[in-house]
């Protein structure tokens, strides 16, 4: 299917979503950091798949393996049943993070909705119906469906969907007296991602998620740590919140847990874990055999190639080339990031005219707003690919200074 057919049939077959950030272009295949269109164009892909989901590149080995083998024997079975992939998956998310125990869903939003029903259940059971609020930050993204909507500090993501759910506050990001001015007795819960990934690439502050763990902890709220797409290992750590020394009560994963396959995991450490009893949540598809040992086949690909430690040093290889890219050009106002997770702040609002000028070049980025760049390749990147991007986009950058 050429571009002009795929952009007929989503016209008349799908519902217009999507068309204002699709690429142009037909995804015939990938591999690795790399992706070709249906007219057999390469391209460098800096968007792990366009939304930070193929952690490991495309089409690992393991996770192939994993889900060839698994589609053999298992594909589904409701959780009615126990699977070993999914029991396999569980012992090693709770070994990562410390004993944290898992609901295993399909998506972020569906994990950040499950973090909030735990929060609501367990304050409801320790001290009744009145500590119901959760707290949230300004240009955070926790997902689409309802709760998740309205923890979400995005008006642009609101309009046209009020009422949203009450219950929800949301107070500037790194803004530590703001946070402690909103958490009160009312207060079930905070909500934050350690690096807002959507909102602009914003790291949080050392002093920002210590200061609100001790907020939560002396309030009796939970700490909710939303991972979905800083965790696997993104930020040069399996969980970000490692970077911070602190234990977050409840920690929401998805995108790439599973390599490239849909799912999402709800953590949670006691107390907040036993407040959750049967009937009180459950899933038809999350934790399936097929996804979990994608899962596991993805987590132990992190472990045992060094991809985790790659992403630190690669990370730290890209924010040196952009920062030094900064120095010859006055339309990067800062590059700021994590691992590889990164944004670039520009002087105007050119961002989309820079993502489409570096597609036509073969390289692929977003924008989190119309002057902020995303940059979220997989793990398995190299210095050359890297070097490739950072040439592109300072090429681009260059044309557009002058126009």
């Amino acid at each position: 299917m050429n571009l002009k057919q795929a952009e007929k049939t989503e016209a008349t077959c799908l519902l217009n979503l999507y068309k204002p950030v699709r690429f142009p272009m037909v995804v015939e295949k990938a591999q690795g950091c790399l992706i070709w269109d249906s007219d057999g164009n390469e391209h460098l892909d800096l968007v792990s798949g366009g939304r930070a989901v193929t952690v490991l590149g495309h089409s690992h080995p393991k996770v192939v393996e994993a889900v060839c083998d698994q589609v053999k024997k298992l594909i589904h079975t409701s959780n009615d049943f126990y699977t070993e992939p999914q029991l396999r998956l569980a012992q090693m998310l709770y070994d990562l993070s410390g004993g944290m125990r898992s609901f295993l869903c399909n998506s972020g939003s569906e994990a950040n909705e499950a973090a909030i029903k735990l929060a609501r259940k367990h304050a409801f059971l320790h001290h009744g119906a009145h500590k119901h609020e959760i707290v949230s930050t300004l240009k955070s993204f926790h997902g689409r469906t309802f709760a998740a909507l309205s923890a979400t500090g995005q008006a642009k993501f609101h309009k046209g969907f009020e009422p949203l759910m009450p219950g929800f506050a949301h107070v500037p990001f790194n803004d530590l007296p703001a946070l402690e001015k909103a958490v009160g007795e009312p207060t079930c819960a905070v909500i934050l991602e350690p690096i807002q990934g959507e909102g602009g690439v914003y790291p949080a502050a050392q002093s920002y998620l210590e200061g609100a763990q001790e907020i939560c902890r002396r309030h009796d709220a939970l700490l909710i740590l939303d991972e979905v797409q800083t965790g696997m290992g993104r930020t040069g750590k399996f969980f970000a919140y490692e970077h911070y020394g602190i234990q977050p009560d409840i920690v929401t994963l998805a995108k790439g847990l599973a390599g490239g396959v849909p799912i999402g995991a709800m953590l949670a450490r006691e107390p907040a874990a036993s407040s959750f009893t049967p009937s009180d949540h459950a899933t038809t598809f999350g934790g399936s055999a097929l996804n979990s040992a994608a899962a596991v086949a993805a987590i132990t690909a992190l472990k045992e190639e060094g991809l985790i430690d790659n992403a630190r040093k690669m990370g730290e290889y890209f924010l040196d080339k952009l920062r030094s890219l900064q120095e010859k050009q006055p339309l990067i106002k800062e590059v700021r990031g994590k691992g590889l997770m990164i944004g670039i702040d520009l002087a105007k609002p050119l961002a989309a005219a820079v993502k489409a000028g570096c597609h036509k070049r073969g390289v692929l980025i977003i924008s989190a707003s119309d002057s902020i760049l995303r940059l979220i390749p997989a793990t398995v990147i190299s210095a050359s690919q890297i070097d490739q991007g950072v040439e592109v986009i300072g090429s681009v950058l260059q044309e557009a200074a002058g126009s």
